[in-house]
């Protein structure tokens, strides 16, 4: 089992650089850095953190082909496989649609274009032109293949990790939904005649640490205030919640309230509880392989 810690974007650039150095003298095998369009660049976090570290993998995700063409992601790989010396994973993904929609951009369905960006992505990466490219739209740079990584929610993009990618990484809210993911996962795999065991499945657990229960419960209340509204359907029943529950919060920042998430409401059945797999790394979000948090954070944001 290999662990793996994963910050948001939201961090000032200095503060995840000391994060990363941390996580490598603290023995995680994996760093994660969020791509969240607003915010900061992953690209140059992960950039500076490859020269505080030497071990580590290095990882974003994730990157979408909509508001970043996929000869540019395949750019940015191979230039932070090249100065990591090899630790870079590339994390890829559909996009949030409420996000881009906020930057005018308009999408495909998300399973088929992140498909398509991933067959484009490792093409490029391996030295070739993509399908329906011209010859000349290739890497001038020597090939850099990194492991690619697709983050999922739905049965179908989970699907799509197993049948294509070297990697996934799941949304685990709540933690009992491992064993879903892992086995839509691995049916993908099996269908296009892959060994799922040969996947590298990060599960994606979202964790706040904090010295007092209420700090922690409200800090990662607001991310999932925040960034609710772009669950899956399916994620949200499993806690009996729907898109409606986050539509306040969203009408809030549609009229510029764009720290409206900061002040989740709390459940009157809800009882804080401790992260129980705590890491000397302050205020933060965190994965590992098959840990969770509990699912009544998810109704705090909401106030449900």
């Amino acid at each position: 089992m290999k662990f793996s810690v994963r910050f948001n974007n939201d961090l000032p650039a200095e503060r995840f650089v000391r994060m990363a150095a941390l996580a490598e003298e603290s023995g995680f095998d994996q760093i994660w850095v969020s791509n969240d369009l607003f915010w900061r660049s992953a690209p140059v976090l992960v950039a500076a953190a490859a020269r505080v570290t030497s071990r580590i993998a290095l990882g974003i995700g994730v990157f979408n082909p909509v508001s970043m063409h996929p000869a540019e992601i395949a750019m940015a790989a191979s230039t932070l496989q090249e100065l990591s010396g090899g630790r870079f994973c590339l994390g890829l993904g559909a996009g949030a649609d409420r996000f881009l929609e906020w930057a005018g951009l308009s999408v495909d369905p998300p399973v088929s274009r992140t498909e398509r960006a991933l067959k484009e992505i490792r093409t490029l990466l391996d030295g070739g032109a993509p399908e329906g490219w011209r010859p000349e739209g290739r890497l001038r740079t020597d090939p850099a293949s990194a492991p690619i990584y697709i983050g999922a929610m739905g049965p179908r993009m989970l699907q799509l990790a197993g049948r294509l990618a070297d990697g996934a990484l799941p949304l685990l809210l709540p933690p009992d939904r491992y064993r879903f993911a892992l086995a839509q996962i691995s049916e993908g795999a099996r269908r296009a005649g892959r060994d799922p065991e040969a996947l590298d499945v990060a599960a994606c657990v979202w964790c706040s640490v904090d010295a007092g229960d209420a700090q922690a419960t409200r800090a990662l209340a607001s991310k999932i205030a925040y960034y609710g509204a772009s669950f899956s359907p399916d994620i949200l029943e499993g806690v009996a919640l729907t898109l409606d529950d986050f539509r306040p919060i969203q009408e809030a920042m549609s009229k510029g309230d764009v720290r409206a998430g900061d002040r989740p409401r709390q459940p009157r059945d809800a009882e804080p509880r401790r992260c129980r797999h705590r890491r000397r790394c302050g205020r933060g979000v965190r994965e590992t392989r098959r840990r969770g948090s509990p699912p009544h954070l998810l109704r705090a944001a909401t106030g449900s």
